[in-house]
C-alpha cells in the first residue's frame, strides 16, 4: 500500500463539500441552539438567567468552564455558549440523593453512558459505599471525616495522593496543599498533569516562567498571531471576540491544525446585530495549514531556516540581534541544529509544502509584534517539550516576547487549574515555600518531591498507593491506559471524592470510598461569618473574585473549603497555628494567608480581588527578567524534528491517533450527542480519517474497526467496533474522542520531562472488526 501524498489544503474557505463539516460560522445561531440543547438536559429556575447575566462580570459568578480572561468592561453577555452549558449543568436541580443510590446498584450504574450518569443530578448528602449491597448508603459528616481521618492516620503520608482538579477555588486549594504538607508528603498531582504541565515544567526552563507571558492588552497591540494545536471555537470560545477585534484593525492570524475547526476559520458575533442578520461573518484565519500531529516542530523549523536565509540577504533587518545578543543564550547553537534538517525532510515530517512554511514565515517576518498561541496540540507530545522550545525559538529571533504585542500564550482549559498551581498544589517544594511553611504554620514540610498524575499511577499499579482523595475531576476516565487503571484502583483501601454530580471515577470503590457533596461555583457558599467569595486565575495571570448565588442542592452539601478543612482537622493532631475552623469561617483569612506565602503575586489580596478585569500578578518574563538557569532566555537546539515518539512513516500501516473533545463537551462531562462545529451527530464511539487513508487501507465508510495500540511493553490495548468516518484530516493520522479513547495511551507514552500524557500522538493500526 503507497502512502498517501494528497496536497494538504490551506485556504479557509476549501472545506470539502463531500465531508462533514458545519457550514454556518462559529457562533451565531449555532451557538443559541447549543445551549438551547443542553437547556433540554436539565432543570433549571428562572435564577439561572441572573447568573448567566452577571457571569465572568465584578462580584458575579467566574465562569467554571474555560480559563479565558475576563474583561474589565464586559459585554453584556460575558459567556459563550461552553459557558453557559457549564452553568446550567451545575444548576441542575435534579437530584443524585440517597433515594437514586438505593435504587441502583455500582454494576447497574457502570452500564450508563457518562452522560447519563451526571444526569442523575446534583449530589445531597455524603455517601459511604457499602460493598455487602453494592450501593453507596448515607453517612454523616462527622463519620466521614472521622473515618477518612482514621484511615490517613493508618498508613504513611507518602501512601495517600491527594488530586485536584480545576474546579475549587484558590481557598479551598491552598488549604489542600497545606494539608498534604502537614500530613508529611507533596503527592499532589493536578489535572494539569494530563495537559499543560508540558508548559509548566518547560517553559520554566526556557524563559523562566511557568505560565504563558500575555495579557489580554497584548492583543490590542499585535500583528499577527500564530495558533498551534489550540481549538478556540470549542475550548474558549469568549477568545474569538478578541480575535475579531484584532482582524478588524489588521491583525493576519495564521493557524496550525491538522484539523479544521470551524472557530478559527470564521466567526458571527452572537452580540452583534449586524453580524446576526445581514453582515458577513469575521474570516478569522487569513491561513490555515493542516499539519500533521507531531509536525509542529519541523514547520517552526522551516519558517526558522526562512528567516536565517532573509537575515542573510538583507543583515540586520530581520532578526532583533541586539535582543539576541543581551538577553538571550544558545542561539549559535541553535542554528547549527537548523543546518541538520533538510526541505524534504520537513515537508515529510510536516505534511506542508516549503511554499506553505515560507508563506507562513513571510507573514511573521513581516509584522513587528507577534504572539504563539497554543494549546495540547503541541503539549501532549513525547517532544512537547521541544514544540514549546521551537515556538519559544521562533518568538525570541525577533524579540516577540517581553514587549507589547508580544508573547506566548498557552490556552487553559479549566476555570482555575493555573491558580490552584500558584497557591500551592503541586508535587515540588518550589510550588509552596517550606520557609514559610514553618514560620507560618511551625510545622515541617517535606523536602521529597511528590509524585504527579503519572507517577502516582505507576504507585497505584504496583501498590505503593493506598489512599486516594479527588478535589473534583473524574480522574479515572482522564487517565491514559484506564482499563489497567481500573483494574487496579479497588485495590486501593481508602478513595475519596468530593464532587457535585456523581461521574464514573466513583463507580470503582476502593476498600473504603466515600463521595462527599460540594458546592459548585454558582451556589451560594453561607459560613459563619456570612456570605464568602471564592477566587479563581485566568490564563493570563489574572485573579478575579467569585460569588454564587444560587441556592445549594441541599442542607448538608458543603464547600469544597469546609470538606477540606474537615478532612483536616479529623486527621492531623492539634496545632494552634493551624486554625481550620476560623479558616472555614472566614475565607478572607485564608486569603490574608496566600499573600502571607506569596507576598510578591497577592500583595492586597482582599482588597484587590473584585477589581474589574482581575488583578495581575505579574510575569518575570513579560517585564524580560528571566529567571532561568542562565539568567537569559534560552534558545533550544532541536534534537529532533517531530514531535513523535517515532519517526512517521517508518511502518506505513502505523497512524497516529489523536484525540479530540467535542463542542458538546467539557473534559470528561458529556453534555450531549453533538459535535456541530465539526459537522457530527450521534455516537462518540467512532474514527476519524481522510478518504484517501480509506482507500489506501481498504476501508469503507461505516465500517467497524478495532484500533490497537502499537507500542510494544507487553501489554495489549485495543478497543473494538469503532466506526470508519470519512473526514477531512492529514495522511497517516486518524481521530477519535477523549476520553473514549485514552485506554490505547500508555502510562509510558508521555512528554519526556513533565509525563504529560501523549494524547495528541500516540500511535495505532487498524484492522477490521
Amino acid at each position: 500500500m503507497e502512502k498517501s501524498k494528497a496536497t494538504p489544503r490551506h485556504s479557509p474557505t476549501q472545506q470539502d463539500p463531500d465531508l462533514p463539516f458545519d457550514r454556518q460560522p462559529s457562533g451565531g445561531w449555532g451557538s443559541f441552539k447549543g445551549i438551547k440543547q443542553v437547556l433540554g438536559n436539565v432543570q433549571v429556575s428562572p435564577h439561572a438567567l441572573k447568573i448567566l447575566g452577571k457571569l465572568n462580570k465584578p462580584k458575579g459568578v467566574m465562569c467554571s468552564s474555560c480559563a479565558w480572561a475576563k474583561p474589565a468592561d464586559p459585554k453584556v453577555a460575558e459567556f459563550c455558549e461552553n459557558g453557559a452549558k457549564a452553568t446550567l449543568w451545575e444548576m441542575d436541580e435534579r437530584r443524585a440523593d440517597s433515594a437514586f443510590f438505593e435504587q441502583h446498584t455500582l454494576t447497574k450504574l457502570r452500564e450508563m453512558h457518562d452522560h447519563a450518569l451526571e444526569k442523575a443530578g446534583r449530589l445531597t448528602e455524603p455517601m459511604r459505599y457499602d460493598p455487602e449491597t453494592d450501593k453507596y448508603r448515607t453517612a454523616t459528616w462527622e463519620e466521614a471525616f472521622a473515618e477518612i481521618g482514621r484511615e490517613l492516620n493508618a498508613i504513611d503520608p507518602e501512601q495517600s495522593v491527594f488530586y485536584a482538579s480545576g474546579h475549587a477555588g484558590l481557598e479551598a486549594s491552598y488549604l489542600y496543599a497545606l494539608f498534604a504538607r502537614a500530613l508529611g508528603h507533596q503527592n499532589l498531582p493536578q489535572s494539569s498533569n494530563m495537559c499543560h504541565e508540558t508548559t509548566s515544567v518547560n517553559l520554566q526552563k526556557f524563559i523562566g516562567t511557568p505560565v504563558g507571558t500575555c495579557t489580554l492588552e497584548d492583543f490590542e497591540h499585535c500583528d499577527a498571531i500564530f495558533f498551534f494545536g489550540q481549538n478556540t471555537g470549542t475550548n474558549s470560545p469568549r477568545f474569538l471576540h478578541n480575535l475579531k477585534e484584532a482582524v478588524k484593525r489588521g491583525c493576519r492570524i495564521v493557524t496550525f491544525n491538522p484539523i479544521r475547526e470551524r472557530g478559527l476559520i470564521e466567526f458571527t458575533d452572537p452580540q452583534s446585530v449586524a453580524q446576526m442578520t445581514l453582515a458577513p461573518p469575521t474570516k478569522i484565519s487569513e491561513k490555515y495549514y493542516q499539519v500533521r500531529p507531531g509536525g509542529d516542530i519541523a514547520v517552526i523549523a522551516g519558517m526558522m531556516k526562512f528567516l536565517l536565509a532573509a537575515e542573510e540577504r538583507y543583515p540586520g533587518t530581520i532578526l532583533d540581534r541586539s535582543f539576541i545578543e543581551t538577553e538571550t543564550t544558545g542561539f549559535d547553537e541553535t542554528v547549527r541544529a537548523l543546518d541538520n534538517v533538510t526541505w524534504p525532510e520537513i515537508e515529510r515530517l510536516s505534511g506542508l509544502t516549503r511554499a506553505m512554511i515560507e508563506e507562513a514565515a513571510e507573514i511573521y517576518m513581516d509584522a513587528e509584534r507577534a504572539i504563539g498561541i497554543y494549546g495540547m496540540g503541541l503539549t501532549q507530545h513525547v517532544n512537547g517539550w521541544l514544540n514549546l522550545g521551537m515556538l519559544c525559538n521562533l518568538l525570541l529571533m525577533r524579540g516577540n516576547i517581553g514587549k507589547r504585542g508580544t508573547g506566548i500564550s498557552p490556552v487553559r482549559g479549566h476555570s482555575n487549574v493555573q491558580g490552584q498551581r500558584t497557591v500551592g498544589i503541586g508535587e515540588k517544594s518550589s510550588h509552596m515555600p517550606t520557609d514559610k511553611l514553618r514560620a507560618l504554620y511551625d510545622i515541617d514540610p517535606p523536602e521529597q518531591e511528590g509524585l504527579n498524575a503519572v507517577h502516582a499511577c505507576e504507585a497505584i499499579l504496583d501498590g505503593r498507593v493506598k489512599a486516594m482523595i479527588c478535589l473534583g475531576g473524574n480522574l479515572l476516565r482522564a487517565l491514559p491506559d484506564r482499563e489497567r487503571m481500573e483494574q487496579a484502583w479497588p485495590r486501593l483501601r481508602l478513595t475519596v471524592h468530593i464532587a457535585t454530580k456523581p461521574n464514573r471515577t466513583h463507580l470503582v470503590p476502593g476498600e473504603i470510598s466515600y463521595i462527599l457533596p460540594c458546592l459548585g461555583r454558582v451556589d451560594e457558599d453561607v459560613q459563619e461569618t456570612g456570605p464568602q467569595t471564592v477566587t479563581v486565575e485566568d490564563s493570563l495571570s489574572h485573579i478575579y473574585g467569585s460569588i454564587g448565588t444560587a441556592s445549594p442542592p441541599g442542607p448538608h452539601v458543603r464547600s469544597e473549603l469546609a470538606i477540606v478543612a474537615g478532612m483536616a482537622k479529623a486527621t492531623l493532631p492539634p496545632n494552634p497555628k493551624l486554625k481550620w475552623d476560623a479558616w472555614t469561617a472566614d475565607y478572607g483569612l485564608v486569603r490574608d494567608l496566600i499573600e502571607q506565602t506569596f507576598p510578591d503575586e497577592f500583595a492586597r489580596f482582599n482588597e484587590r480581588m473584585h477589581q474589574p478585569g482581575g488583578f495581575y500578578r505579574g510575569n518575570s518574563a513579560a517585564e524580560r527578567r528571566w529567571e532561568t538557569e542562565s539568567g537569559r532566555a534560552e534558545f533550544t537546539p532541536p534534537t529532533t524534528f517531530t514531535a513523535l515518539g517515532s519517526p512517521p512513516g517508518h511502518d506505513e500501516t502505523v497512524m497516529t491517533l489523536t484525540t479530540l473533545r467535542s463542542n458538546d463537551q467539557f473534559n470528561t462531562t458529556i453534555y450531549g450527542f453533538s459535535d456541530r462545529l465539526r459537522g457530527l451527530q450521534g455516537s462518540r464511539h467512532i474514527l476519524l480519517i481522510s478518504p484517501d487513508e480509506m482507500k489506501r487501507l481498504e476501508l469503507r465508510e461505516g465500517q467497524s474497526v478495532t484500533l490497537t495500540s502499537t507500542v510494544d511493553d507487553g501489554v495489549e490495548r485495543r478497543i473494538e467496533g469503532l466506526k470508519i468516518t470519512a473526514y477531512d484530516l492529514p495522511p497517516g493520522c486518524v481521530a477519535g474522542y477523549y476520553p473514549e479513547l485514552n485506554p490505547l495511551v500508555p502510562l509510558s507514552y508521555h512528554e519526556t520531562y513533565s509525563q504529560t500524557p501523549g494524547y495528541k500522538g500516540a500511535p495505532v493500526r487498524i484492522t477490521a472488526g
